[in-house]
């Protein structure tokens, strides 16, 4: 998955610029951002969905080139998460409410925020529907939806996140509880987990982990702390160079990893871990806990499963290297496509 700064720098840089200049001719000098609030509309020309930090700054950017009232975000939520930060909350170095502002806070200035949860889309139409029954169409889409977690995927959660000694740095419900039970750690397994699917911000996982190794030995329990890393994956990290890093520390830091085991159960009243054998289809094993921090199964957000920007796993159909759709969304010159993703990094 493609993070931001690629698509904002990288080779898409480019694209983006096509339609960067293509805005900037749609929009005379009476069109040009004065500041002043605009009602809701039913149309626009950029219209971006999702309020989380990658379609904030899209927004902010189109903003800059097309006029702040020709720029539309779709988000439902009240209150706007900073979530790279809620590993540093999860390991105590940061307070959660550091995390959050009010979404009304954030949202670029004169840019319209529709509070509204998207229900489907309709790209043949250059249309999207609302869970308020409103229609709304636009000339270029930028979806920015996120990802899902899929804590129900693992037996147990998320009721488990009820009992101690669990936690979870990717939820802003659970994250807090992964603090609480660094704290009350006394001894035993301390066990981190990757799964098997995709998920965003792919070393936070990994970070959690070395940052309790340090806070156990800074608090004197790192010789009573045995610290495993459960991976779904095959190797610690994608890339040779930094997996070679990693392996290094992994090392010096007396640390277990244990490669294609997927977390498919909690039985949190028991402390205690499942693992399937992802090289052995069916066999599991039991793991006790003192500690336990879930990375969930991830997902695309449900409204995007089964609309017709998916590719067959659900995933927005992107050209890996610009973010544009891949199938016939055109608008504009011919060249250029008119539906974009940013993927999460």
């Amino acid at each position: 998955m493609v993070p931001l700064v690629a698509v904002v720098s990288g080779p898409r840089a480019q694209l983006f610029a096509c339609l960067l200049r293509l805005g900037t001719q749609q929009v005379g000098p009476l069109q040009l951002h004065t500041g002043a609030s605009h009602a809701a509309r039913n149309h626009y020309e950029v219209l971006v969905l999702g309020g989380g930090s990658g379609g904030i700054t899209m927004a902010a950017r189109m903003k800059r080139k097309v006029g702040a009232e020709n720029v539309a975000i779709v988000e439902p939520s009240e209150r706007h998460f900073y979530q790279p930060i809620w590993t540093l909350v999860g390991a105590g170095a940061k307070q959660l409410s550091s995390s959050g502002r009010p979404t009304a806070s954030v949202i670029p200035s004169g840019v319209e925020w529709i509070k509204a949860r998207v229900t489907e889309l309709n790209p043949d139409k250059n249309c999207i529907h609302t869970d308020d029954d409103e229609k709304i169409s636009y000339r270029y889409l930028i979806i920015a939806l996120g990802i899902q977690l899929d804590y129900e995927k693992i037996k147990g959660l998320p009721e488990g996140f009820a009992h101690p000694k669990i936690g979870s740095n990717y939820s802003v419900k659970t994250v807090e509880k992964t603090w609480k039970a660094l704290q009350d750690f006394k001894e035993g397994n301390a066990i981190f987990t990757f799964p098997n699917t995709p998920v965003k911000c792919a070393g936070a996982p990994q970070k959690i982990m070395y940052l309790s190794e340090a806070y156990f030995r800074k608090t004197g329990k790192r010789s009573k702390a045995n610290i495993i890393f459960n991976t779904s994956l095959g190797a610690i990290f994608g890339v040779k160079k930094y997996a070679d890093a990693l392996q290094e520390i992994i090392q010096e830091r007396n640390l277990t990893v244990n490669y294609k085991k997927n977390l498919i159960e909690v039985r949190a009243d028991k402390q205690e871990a499942v693992f399937e054998n992802l090289d052995k289809p069916g066999e599991t094993q039991v793991i006790s806990y003192e500690m336990l921090h879930v990375t969930p199964p991830m997902s695309p957000p449900d409204v995007l499963k089964t609309s017709p920007v998916a590719d067959a796993a659900g995933w927005v159909d992107v050209d890996k290297e610009t973010l544009q759709h891949r199938r016939g969304y055109w608008g504009g010159p011919a060249f250029l496509r008119k539906l974009f993703h940013l993927g999460m990094s």
